[in-house]
C-alpha cells in the first residue's frame, strides 16, 4: 500500500512539474568552477563591484559578473570560471 501511495504521489509532482512549465521556457543555468561562460552570455551579464558586495578582489585578468542570480568570477579573454556564488538578491 506504501509503494503505491508513494508512486502516485511521484507521479502527481511530475505531471505537476511538466504541466506547470510553459513552451519557451528556459531555466537559467547555475555555473560553477571551471566551467565557461560564452561570449553572449558575458555580454549580457553585469559587472558587480565587489567591494560593495564583499567579494574578494578579482585576480589580473578576472572580473566579478552577475549571470542568472549568480556572481561569477570568471577570466576576461576566456570566460573561464573561477568562482561563482548565489546572489544575495537577485533581480
Amino acid at each position: 500500500m506504501k509503494t503505491i501511495v508513494l508512486a502516485v504521489a511521484a507521479a502527481a509532482m511530475l505531471v505537476a512539474g511538466a504541466a506547470s512549465a510553459q513552451p519557451g521556457y528556459r531555466i537559467a543555468h547555475t555555473y560553477g568552477r571551471g566551467e565557461h561562460i560564452d561570449r553572449d552570455q558575458w555580454s549580457q551579464s553585469q559587472p558587480v563591484d565587489w567591494r560593495a558586495h564583499h567579494l574578494r578582489a578579482p585576480p589580473r585578468g578576472y572580473e566579478w559578473r552577475e549571470v542568472n542570480g549568480q556572481y561569477v568570477l570568471a577570466a576576461v579573454a576566456t570566460g573561464l570560471i573561477l568562482s561563482a556564488i548565489l546572489s544575495a538578491a537577485s533581480h
